[in-house]
């Protein structure tokens, strides 16, 4: 079983001192994303490249608060390094993206956009387990992949305590939810029964189920449907 919400990535200033690269914190991420939307505005690469540099140095108040201003991240990184930085803090994949125009990697995608993300709603939900003061104190504590690992697990701890205390009242919250049929399983039972010459091909109609199957299947016509004849 997974046993990470996020995987790390570890970079080295021009010195040799090594740097933990994780999510940002959603404090961080929200000041790292509105630079980076700015990328629309431009038109040449130079000054895409100044974008990225200024989300990098962003990235550094959560994994190295020394590294102050675009002239400290540039003395320090290369623009590989800096690359490796975008896409860990922020999800920015410019190494595989086409014809260097930024993207988002794809797990992300099939996430959510951060234009799509309801955030409010998301802390706001989070903010009912009563651990923050603040959405600023939630904000420094939490990154996006963990934010969403704990509504997972809130969610699935509410879903639970409501079949619970459903059960307690005799209702079975999962009695609606639609049973999954094998295919290969009904297809099989279409043609044997087109085949008979008997029903119509659907697995689910009574006149198919005769002699043996029937008695397979624990009822049917001619063999299988016990009763007891109580008048």
């Amino acid at each position: 079983m997974p046993t990470k919400i996020y995987e790390t990535e570890y970079v080295y200033t021009a010195d040799g001192r090594e740097i933990e690269v994780s999510p940002l914190k959603i404090k961080y991420l929200k000041q790292f994303m509105d630079t980076f939307n700015t990328i629309k505005f431009v038109s040449n690469q130079d000054d895409a490249l100044k974008i990225f540099i200024k989300c990098a140095t962003i990235a550094m108040k959560q994994f190295s608060p020394d590294i102050k201003t675009v002239e400290d991240f540039e003395n320090n990184f290369d623009i590989q390094t800096m690359h490796k930085i975008l896409k860990n803090a922020g999800g920015i994949d410019l190494e595989n993206s086409e014809e260097n125009k930024p993207q988002i990697n794809a797990a992300e995608q099939e996430k959510s956009s951060w234009d799509t993300l309801d955030l409010v709603k998301l802390e706001s939900e989070a903010f009912l387990l009563g651990i923050w003061k603040n959405f600023d104190e939630l904000e420094s504590c939490l990154s996006i992949p963990e934010l969403m690992t704990i509504l997972e697990q809130k969610r699935e701890t509410d879903y639970q305590d409501k079949r619970f205390s459903a059960g307690i009242a005799g209702v079975d919250l999962e009695e609606n939810k639609t049973q999954e049929v094998d295919p290969w399983e009904a297809m099989k039972a279409r043609v044997a029964a087109k085949e008979s010459g008997i029903g119509n091909g659907d697995p689910n109609d009574i006149t198919a189920l005769q002699g043996v199957k029937a008695q397979q299947m624990g009822f049917g016509i001619g063999m299988g449907l016990e009763y007891e004849n109580l008048t």
